[in-house]
């Protein structure tokens, strides 16, 4: 028994031999078919043309090419580079499950493409249309694939020399070149050259890197003392950004019991961003770190709460999770542990809260938000937002003096970026209406239409904000908003009309500070607003819009005109469409006032008694009834073009 296991031994050992004496003598042979494979796939599967010019192999593992291409048929080519020496196994390249150990590269460019015939790279977009495979995909499974054939093929040791990647976009043109790039005993160091059409700058990429062993440690700065100014996103998007250095930790990545951990840290220093969109100026972050925790299962992706998002000096855990275990589910779970007031607001990225600036504010809080969607229940919807404070006060205020709404102030409405005229908050205007004399009719039939719990809640409706939510999601679009009287009354007196990210986030955190510190009452809120808001073409306040509809003070106005007047504030400056070529108000207006009306009626608002001879329709008296579309002229009546001045 044991001669034949021996023989059988002996046997094996020469196939192996001479396997491997073959594998050698053959090895051009073998090099030029797994060419010949790989060349053959990208033409049928990318239909492409794969050429090199010359490859030979060096000794037992290494391989040497020249003038390698990659040309998409009937576009632009999208890689060419002219020496590569590498050393590799050659049965990898034709198992396809390749290790790079050792990398040259020299004299080469990748080269993007957008013009008028089409992208040459959408070839490598487009999905396998020729899967058919049902099963549910891992997770954790497929990204620790993914991550490791990707790290399989970086280099343990490499030098690169000229090699550019080059963008056009329908002309607008970026290049980096990378001058020189070597990863030697895991150290690395790098040199790229960016151009663009405005900027020229030199890049450094230096620090320690091991593929292998899946983890680095990178810093990403400039040569000199300046920012890094990011090209091309100005010029497509009009987003202009730069920052000082970034910094990058990958500490591990483990794949056990079907999870995935992938834990790190990310850094910026000195980050500056500037768009139309998110502020009127440069908004600037000194420092930013993410303390990330990433954890993948067979069903689910998250950021795990062990994570540390920190912005200056404030500190935030964040929970995120995409789960598809039974239905598709959306978490998230912010925390903000105990802060000092005075550290949070001296953090907040500088331009994004200029009517923060120069307050200051004594006491602690801490925050929790929890939100969950799921996608086949909509309706079953969680948001609950939690503000805890320990002693806070504002000592003092900012641009944004939210005391002045206790005395006698001129607001300016802005139109288009125009400042309008100068309206006298107070008695010493003759259209003032103080809030005993409203109408308790008028001031109910408002808050119905616009603002129901307006006198109870703190600012903000959750129940609103959350059917607010599910209403954009179902609609993928931004369909239904959840504004209060409270948020409303913020814009107009302390804010500007922009529609920036910058004014969304102080219009909700001044309203915060305004409801909860008991700054003013909700009758001088509701007064102040009364006497701003715009009613009509340059009318601003209900006393000239009394009088401008009806020729009447606001105390003299009867039911129906007060379910006018509440149904206008949405869109008071298309008041006219509501009215036929009669004068009379068309058949859905009259509907709509009559659907605030009963609502009024049903939360006892109103009683029966209110609306006994309220059936004649209104009749505009007032400067208004000249901007009706009256097809009957009347003798004194002249259509007005311009608007009219009180």
């Amino acid at each position: 028994m044991k001669k034949k296991i021996k023989k059988i031994s002996l046997i094996l050992l020469c196939i192996i031999t001479l396997s491997f004496l073959l594998s050698y003598i053959f090895r051009n042979e073998i090099l030029v078919y797994a060419i010949e494979k790989i060349q053959n796939k990208v033409s049928q599967k990318y239909d492409c043309t794969f050429k090199i010019g010359q490859a030979e192999l060096i000794g037992i593992s290494g391989i040497e090419m020249h003038n390698i291409s990659l040309k998409p048929n009937n576009a632009d080519t999208l890689l060419a580079v002219n020496t590569i020496k590498t050393k590799i196994n050659l049965f990898e390249i034709i198992t396809g499950d390749l290790q790079i150990n050792n990398l040259e590269m020299h004299d080469g460019y990748i080269q993007l493409v957008k013009n008028k015939n089409g992208r040459n790279f959408d070839a490598f977009l487009k999905k396998d249309t020729l899967s058919t495979s049902t099963s549910k995909k891992n997770y954790a499974k497929t990204a620790y694939k993914l991550i490791s054939k990707v790290l399989n093929l970086i280099p343990s040791e490499m030098k690169l020399n000229n090699l550019s990647l080059k963008i056009d976009d329908m002309g607008r043109k970026v290049g980096f070149n990378m001058q020189q790039l070597e990863l030697q005993n895991e150290k690395l160091n790098s040199k790229i050259i960016v151009t663009s059409a405005s900027e020229k700058q030199t890049w450094l990429l230096d620090g320690r890197a091991n593929p292998r062993e899946m983890k680095s440690d990178l810093r990403f700065h400039s040569a000199d003392t300046s920012s890094i100014k990011i090209p091309y996103i100005e010029e497509r998007l009009g987003l202009k950004s730069n920052f000082k250095n970034i910094h990058l930790q990958l500490n591990n990545i483990d794949y056990s019991s079907n999870e995935l951990h992938i834990d790190g840290v990310a850094s910026i220093n000195q980050f500056t961003i500037n768009h139309p969109k998110i502020a009127s100026k440069d908004v600037v972050i000194d420092k930013a770190k993410f303390d990330y925790k990433f954890l993948l299962g067979t069903d689910f992706i998250s950021i795990d709460s062990t994570s540390t998002a920190q912005l200056n000096e404030i500190k935030v855990q964040p929970f995120v999770e995409y789960n598809t275990e039974e239905d598709t589910i959306y978490k998230l779970k912010i925390k903000i542990p105990e802060t000092q007031a005075q550290a949070f607001i001296t953090s907040l990225p500088k331009g994004l809260f200029r009517h923060f600036e120069g307050m200051e504010a004594k006491g602690s809080f801490s925050y929790n938000l929890d939100f969950e969607f799921n996608k086949n229940k909509p309706n079953n919807l969680i948001f609950d937002s939690q503000f805890h404070k320990n002693n806070l006060q504002i000592v003092k205020y900012g641009e944004a003096d939210l005391e002045k709404l206790n005395h006698e102030f001129t607001y300016r409405a802005i139109e288009n970026g125009i400042l309008q005229r100068p309206i006298i908050v107070g008695q010493s205007n003759p259209h003032f209406t103080s809030y005993e004399e409203l109408p308790t009719v008028l001031k109910n039939a408002v808050l119905t239409s616009e603002d129901p719990s307006f006198m109870k809640h703190r600012g903000f409706i959750t129940e609103a904000f959350k059917q607010s939510i599910i209403k954009n999601i179902k609609t993928k679009k931004f369909a239904r908003g959840a504004s209060t009287i409270s948020m409303q009354l913020i814009k107009n007196v302390f804010l500007t009309r922009e529609k920036t990210l910058s004014r969304k986030l102080e219009e909700i955190l001044l309203v915060y500070i305004l409801e909860n510190n008991r700054i003013t009452s909700k009758e001088r809120m509701l007064e102040v607003y009364f006497n701003i808001i715009e009613w009509g073409p340059n009318v601003y306040g209900i006393g000239e819009a009394a009088v401008f509809y009806f020729n009447k003070k606001p105390q003299e106005l009867n039911l129906n005109e007060c379910l006018f007047l509440a149904t206008i504030v949405p869109k008071p400056k298309k008041f006219m469409w509501q009215f036929d070529a009669t004068g009379n108000q068309k058949d859905y207006v009259v509907k709509n006032q009559n659907f605030i009306k009963n609502l009024m009626l049903k939360r006892g608002l109103l009683m029966e008694t209110d609306t006994i001879g309220q059936s004649i329709p209104i009749q505009i008296t007032g400067n208004a009834r000249s901007f009706l579309k009256i097809k009957l002229v009347e003798k004194d009546t002249i259509q007005a073009t311009e608007e009219i001045e009180f």
